[in-house]
């Protein structure tokens, strides 16, 4: 056990990806800020170390099942990231803020956080949609390119957009670790109106959404293409 409570949470999941579904349970961000060993994470956020890594052991146990991210290629990688997760935001982002919106309209006299989870996703909103156009437009087509042709602009040919990238998906975790305080862990309110409720739990899967998203990029993608890259760069000095 002490040496999985070691371990950091992004390698955690990289080799075990049903522990992401534990980490979520306890509110654990294993992508923006998965480099934290378990141990560390559970002591910040005062959680029972002992009780979670039995929770992990049996998740981890249990047949695995999907994607097996690590063996898909580059490409394989990053078509799926598209089709499902971009393909995610796409869709929900606009119902989720029409949500939100409408309960900070009608109730944020009596809930005035839900101004500021409004103002706060609308601005995640516009972030995320330049975001995923910058790396289905310019990084993933680099990413792409390794694996049928030698790169041929240097280390900033992935290295400057990739921690672009990185920078605002911790931008896009602190957006949604704010909005998670902000409403108390996604709880309605005693008496909480449907369109209430269904805001709440819609940012709630939104951010899970975001953390399995963030951390197929920064933690499988991102790093495979680092290593393709100076893999391909030193067989061409040969």
């Amino acid at each position: 056990m002490n040496e999985l409570a070691n371990k950091n949470l992004s390698r955690i999941v990289t080799e075990n990806y049903q522990a992401a579904r534990v980490f979520e349970k306890y509110g654990l961000d294993f992508c923006c800020k998965g480099k934290r060993p378990l141990q560390e994470a559970c002591d910040e956020k005062g959680i029972a170390t002992e009780q979670l890594l039995g929770e992990l052991e049996a998740a981890i146990a249990l047949p695995a099942t999907g994607n097996d991210f690590n063996q898909m290629s580059l490409t394989e990688l990053a078509e799926y990231i598209v089709r499902v997760h971009h393909s995610y935001v796409r869709l929900n982002m606009p119902q989720i803020i029409s949500y939100v919106h409408r309960v900070a309209t009608k109730h944020g006299d009596r809930y005035p956080y839900m101004i500021q989870v409004f103002n706060l996703f609308a601005e995640l909103q516009d972030e995320m949609t330049h975001h995923m156009m910058k790396e289905e437009k310019v990084l993933f087509p680099r990413i792409k390119m390794l694996e049928i042709e030698e790169p041929q602009n240097g280390v900033d040919y992935l290295q400057a957009p990739i921690d672009m990238m990185e920078a605002e998906h911790d931008r896009a975790g602190t957006i949604m670790q704010q909005i998670r305080e902000l409403t108390s862990d996604y709880a309605a309110p005693a008496g909480a109106c449907t369109t209430f409720q269904l805001s709440l739990s819609s940012l709630r899967a939104f951010e899970e959404d975001l953390h399995q998203h963030v951390h197929l990029e920064n933690n499988i993608l991102f790093p495979k293409s680092i290593q393709k890259f100076e893999q391909v760069k030193t067989a061409s000095v040969y």
